[in-house]
């Protein structure tokens, strides 16, 4: 499948059906005496013309109104049905006012007699332009619809996300429960399993709502979470004829950069690969550090010697033509029927504008790499959460903690938590129930609440509980993609908010965290 033509840079390829030899010379002399530069193919008969639609691809036909066996009408009514937008003006010397309308009506471009052919190359060159700027509206209408799919996809995935982190929420604190309390091996072994599925489908949804959502922040990305986000996003689209390979020598490496960004980057190259290898392949994504020098960078590319971090897609698929790799980075220019021709513009961009640079790889018939280089400064890893923590740490001491969660399945796992855990929990389904629960027992030593509540919000509680004098820690558990807004409340500094779901462990040493804050 051709990309769009670009005229400026090659020959026009004409396609002329006339069967009379000085007729098609003359025609083409006009283009020549107007430095036209063209190719042009002449045929004289159907079958030729058919063949000539598919195998020399022209950018304009130019056809006589009548010939042996064939007929200009014909070769329109083909081609219409091969491409609708390409030009098509009839040269002919018996066209006449009504089939000249009737020819229009039909679908071509425009019509000139063969006395007057001094006018042919100035339309050949409207035709292209109109052609252009047909093909450029339709470019641009179809990014629109691809946009508007994407801001559909980026409302579903945050409509979604809150059902489904309420859904992980209690495989979470269960699985976690199960592995450190079950004093029956094969239990414990159930509970790694559950929290580790939780955590499985938490990292798919924050995966899918970052990527449709487009997220612009500047970040701390941890190579191995960006690798494991990738993997989670080709599971469904790799086919079984295709062996992936995924190669990451530095998983607990951080840089600075944009997580969503680089995810769609090489997303959008691995997807590439995949589609250029039909009938199946290898690809492999691989990671490495590397200290380029001053000689690696080429004269238009911003120069960082020093350290960088290379990723790297690799496959071993047809590979690419140097005339493709020539065009490879022009905006709209694609091999693919239905592409837009600005994915790997928009990757590149991305690499810019993390400061690094893009490299492409490619012979015909021996595959592709891209090789993205990152820069890398000095930067200690973020700290893996532990699952070697003392317990004795995250224990509680019988302190008092008034629980505030609508769901029942989460208020009351919250609950079995703490209390398995050296606290004594106090379970409220509502901000109006937790105000009762004070007016009967008085103020707790902490209040762990859901934001999310429906019937009497948690912003509304926390407001209410600042009315009743309390002035303790409270730690809330939010959505991350729509935190509450607490700009009516007072100043808190003794809250500590939880993006949801959250981890047995995470949630006992904020809690252990809040108390002292409450203590100093």
């Amino acid at each position: 499948m051709h990309g769009p033509h670009d005229h400026a840079a090659r020959l026009i390829r004409v396609l002329l059906v006339e069967d009379n030899h000085n007729d098609a010379e003359l025609a083409l002399a006009e283009l020549d005496n107007d430095e036209l530069a063209h190719d042009a193919r002449v045929v004289d008969s159907e079958e030729a013309y058919v063949v000539a639609l598919h195998e020399f691809v022209p950018d304009i036909v130019l056809s006589d109104l009548s010939l042996p066996g064939f007929s200009g009408q014909r070769a329109l009514e083909l081609l219409r049905l091969h491409d609708t937008d390409l030009p098509f003006i009839f040269v002919s010397a018996t066209l006449g006012e009504e089939a000249a309308i009737e020819a229009l009506h039909n679908g071509a471009t425009d019509y000139i007699l063969k006395q007057n052919p001094a006018r042919l190359a100035s339309a050949v060159r409207r035709a292209l332009a109109e052609a252009a700027e047909r093909r450029a509206s339709h470019r641009a209408q179809a990014e629109l619809i691809r946009a508007q799919r994407f801001e559909s996809l980026a409302m579903l995935a945050g409509g979604l996300s809150h059902d489904l982190r309420n859904l992980l929420q209690p495989l979470l604190l269960a699985g976690e429960s199960l592995r450190d309390h079950a004093d029956d091996p094969q239990l414990a072994r159930l509970g790694a399993l559950v929290r580790d599925c939780g955590k499985r489908g938490l990292d798919m949804v924050q995966s899918m709502l970052s990527f449709a959502r487009g997220a612009r922040r500047a970040e701390q990305v941890r190579l191995g979470a960006l690798m494991d986000a990738l993997g989670l996003l080709l599971q469904g689209s790799v086919p079984r004829a295709i062996d992936m390979e995924m190669a990451v020598d530095a998983p607990e490496l951080t840089f600075a950069g944009n997580h969503t960004e680089l995810q769609q980057c090489l997303l959008n190259l691995c997807l590439n690969a995949i589609q250029a290898m039909p009938e199946g392949g290898q690809l492999r994504i691989e990671t490495a550090q590397e200290r380029l020098d001053a000689e690696f960078f080429v004269s238009e590319e911003q120069q960082r010697p020093g350290r960088h971090l290379r990723l790297s897609v690799i496959d071993n698929g047809p590979g690419m033509s140097r005339e493709v790799l020539a065009r490879l980075f022009e905006p709209f220019f694609t091999t693919k029927e239905t592409g837009t021709g600005l994915g790997l513009l928009s990757c590149r961009r991305i690499v810019a504008s993390h400061g690094g640079v893009m490299r492409v790889d490619s012979v015909t018939g021996h595959g592709t790499r891209f090789d993205l280089y990152i820069p890398l400064q000095e930067a200690a890893a973020d700290a893996a959460e532990s699952n070697g923590d003392d317990n004795d740490n995250l224990e509680g001491a019988a302190e008092q903690v008034l629980v505030v969660a609508e769901a029942a399945s989460q208020l009351s796992l919250l609950s079995d938590t703490l209390d398995a855990w050296g606290y004594q929990a106090h379970a409220s389904q509502s901000g109006t129930a937790a105000l009762q629960w004070i007016g009967a027992h008085g103020l707790p030593d902490l209040v762990l609440m859901d934001a999310d509540m429906n019937l009497f919000t948690g912003v509304r509680t926390l407001g209410a509980l600042i009315e009743q004098g309390y002035t303790g820690a409270v730690v809330m558990l939010v959505r991350p993609d729509a935190p509450p807004n607490l700009g009516e409340l007072p100043p808190l500094p003794r809250l500590h908010v939880l993006d949801k779901p959250v981890t047995t462990r995470t949630l006992l040493r904020s809690l252990r965290l809040a108390l002292v804050d409450a203590v100093d």
